[in-house]
């Protein structure tokens, strides 16, 4: 398999099922920043960290594949005239997000109660968590703006919504792992 195909010298790209559109569609953008994402989370699984959290890692960057492709389909081409799926893909279901949810409730469990928010920060690994959050609240807000005008399954959606929550609270367990301090954002007040 070739890397370079050189169809995409004009500025444009194909998704699946072959429509080309601009390399600045929405769509492209919306599974770009997912694999954005899914490079931060590479790089916080080759960090020092607890082998569960690197294992839950992986399970995510394989989920993160599904949810780009999806968002690379395009959906007029999607389903062939006999009702047939073009891909044969798996599906982001519940289960993923209850997932995500339990691991959450797992590592809460082992965290004091957050009174305030806190600043990003106090170990590198930490920073990588955090940057990997707001790069995911990129794809979120991407992904809602593509759904707005091409609906795809909502699951996806709400998997990108939790695992921003996911990787908020992977922040805060590293930081106890890590034995970084984390600072609280204390209101400045008015004068």
């Amino acid at each position: 398999m070739k890397i370079y195909t050189k169809t995409g010298d004009k500025g444009t790209t194909a998704l699946f099922g072959g429509k080309r559109v601009p390399k600045h569609h929405i769509r492209i953008d919306s599974y770009g920043t997912i694999d954005e994402l899914n490079s931060w989370l590479g790089l916080i699984r080759d960090q020092n960290i607890d082998e569960h959290s690197k294992n839950t890692l992986t399970l995510i960057q394989n989920k993160l594949f599904t949810v780009g492709a999806i968002l690379a389909t395009d959906p007029e081409k999607a389903v062939q005239k006999n009702g047939k799926e073009i891909l044969n893909i798996a599906k982001i279901n519940e289960k993923d997000i209850e997932y995500l949810e339990k691991e959450m409730d797992c590592m809460n469990e082992a965290l004091p109660p957050m009174t305030n928010f806190i600043l990003p920060g106090g170990h590198t690994t930490v920073s990588y968590c955090h940057i990997a959050r707001t790069v995911c609240r990129r794809a979120e807000r991407l992904a809602t703006h593509l759904y707005e005008h091409e609906p795809f399954d909502s699951n996806v959606l709400s998997y990108i919504n939790r695992l921003s929550d996911y990787l908020f609270v992977l922040a805060r367990m590293l930081s106890k792992d890590l034995d970084a301090e984390e600072i609280k954002w204390i209101p400045e007040k008015k004068d």
